[in-house]
This record gives structure tokens, C-alpha cells and sequence, in this order.
């Protein structure tokens, strides 16, 4: 078989669905199940309208934390810490023996150290002087 790579500006969601289908087949032929399970914290307004909130799931014993926003009129007032406690009490329900979550956000990083997770990793040198930081939570 003749391959012809070249770069493309991107793929079709079911292109990127093909990849990951098989990606999560292989890894699982390889590691074992995932047992993941999808996790989420909706945070709406008075009108029921989503404006923001936690999302991420379980999976071989972790809570991935993949998104965590609060709107700028609602920062402050506790609501990060809030959804991140309710998740991880969810995930220890399921048996998870931690979590972990990257940001860039210096504010939230102060927020996630205050809730008891530690650095695991850092990349330094993003475009703008930014770095993304990688942290974990052993329950």
C-alpha cells in the first residue's frame, strides 16, 4: 500500500469520530474498559438559560475535570469551588481515587491549589508569555 500523508486545515466531526472510535477500540483492547462516565455541573440563570458550568467525566479511576467556566458577573462568590466539590464527591461515589484538571488561567490555578490540588506539570512558553499547568487531587 502506497501512503501519501499531507497537512490539511482540519477534518469533519466524522472524520475526528472514525479516529477516536478506533483510538478508544484499540486502547481498550490494550488497557482494558474505561468504565467512563460523562459528569456534569450546568449552571443557568434565573430564565433557565445555561451560562456556564463544569463538565468532564470518570474513567479508570479519575475524574477529568475538561471544562470549569463561571461568568465574569458570577466570579467570586464561591460557584468554582462549589461545582469542583460536587464533582469530586460524585466521583469518589463512582469509585474515583482522584481527579485531575490543566488550565491556563492564573486566578484559577490559585483556585484549584486552594482546593487542595497540586502541580503535576507545566508548559511554559505559550505565545503571549502564558503557560498551561497540569494539576491532580488524591482523594
Amino acid at each position: 500500500m502506497d501512503i501519501d500523508l499531507k497537512i490539511i486545515e482540519g477534518m469533519t466531526a466524522d472524520e475526528e469520530d472514525f479516529i477516536l472510535e478506533r483510538l478508544m477500540t484499540h486502547n481498550a483492547a490494550t488497557f482494558g474498559p474505561t468504565n467512563r462516565r460523562e459528569l456534569a455541573v450546568p449552571l443557568h440563570d434565573d430564565d433557565g438559560n445555561l451560562i456556564g458550568g463544569l463538565t468532564g467525566y470518570t474513567g479508570r479511576g479519575w475524574l477529568y475535570v475538561s471544562m470549569l467556566y463561571i461568568p465574569d458577573e458570577l466570579r467570586g462568590r464561591g460557584l468554582a469551588a462549589r461545582m469542583l466539590d460536587m464533582a469530586e464527591a460524585e466521583a469518589r461515589a463512582r469509585g474515583a481515587i482522584g481527579a485531575y484538571i490543566d488550565t491556563m488561567n492564573p486566578a484559577a490555578l490559585k483556585l484549584y491549589l486552594k482546593q487542595g490540588y497540586t502541580e503535576i506539570g507545566t508548559l511554559k512558553g505559550l505565545d503571549g508569555g502564558h503557560s498551561v499547568t497540569w494539576l491532580q487531587k488524591r482523594f
